[in-house]
């Protein structure tokens, strides 16, 4: 194979939670009286918790304290956390699921590199929190996407180099960071729009010929 791992990004990837993730903000800006939509949303896409709250508070009037900025990510996070209380390995498409177990019964494997600190509780909620090689998550990051850790940590748990790892990412910052990695990268959805991956990919399926 050309690939000894393959490491996947999580939300928009394997599966989708942007609603939920739109859902939760959105509760929050409203309470808070900040104008909000999806388009703003989808700046957050591969951005940690707190970068994002640092997009949504753009038009906040009120110059708010550390401490307060702290809050209002807890309160984002646990709106968040209660919405994916719907989520189940339906979430899953079959496309997906198919193309994992045949990469992992052909011996290649298989990380997850999210900067999301809810990782392990989407992957848990999807039925995958077993299937996967290792799992490198927000979770004691000191740095999010575009920097390549998130990456580089997944490949050192895999004991695999950099170079041997192929990333598959929706978001340009996630291709960003695998190019700092010195990984390839496989570009899906709006990442896939312009011309910063290794590869493009349009079905999941495709995957297993890029390997």
């Amino acid at each position: 194979m050309k690939y000894k791992a393959i490491i996947f990004d999580l939300d928009g990837v394997i599966c989708h939670t942007d609603k939920y993730h739109y859902l939760a903000w959105k509760q929050v800006a409203d309470r808070l009286g900040i104008y909000f939509d999806e388009e703003i949303n989808n700046r957050l896409r591969g951005v940690s918790r707190m970068e994002s709250l640092e997009i949504v508070l753009e038009r906040c009037e009120k110059i708010l304290s550390h401490e307060e900025k702290l809050s209002i990510a807890d309160e984002k996070n646990e709106i968040y956390k209660n919405l994916l209380k719907d989520m189940s390995p339906a979430d899953v498409s079959k496309e997906v699921m198919d193309t994992l177990t045949s990469l992992k019964n052909s011996g290649i494997l298989l990380g997850i590199g999210s900067s999301s600190k809810n990782a392990k509780l989407i992957l848990s909620k999807i039925g995958l929190q077993e299937f996967f090689d290792a799992i490198s998550d927000g979770i004691g990051l000191a740095h999010s996407k575009p920097n390549p850790e998130v990456f580089v940590k997944c490949a050192q748990m895999l004991n695999i180099d950099p170079t041997d790892c192929l990333v598959i990412e929706d978001a340009i910052v996630g291709v960003q960071a695998a190019k700092a990695a010195k990984m390839d990268s496989v570009a899906v959805g709006d990442a896939a729009k312009q011309d910063i991956a290794t590869y493009k990919m349009e079905c999941f399926t495709e995957l297993i010929a890029l390997v």
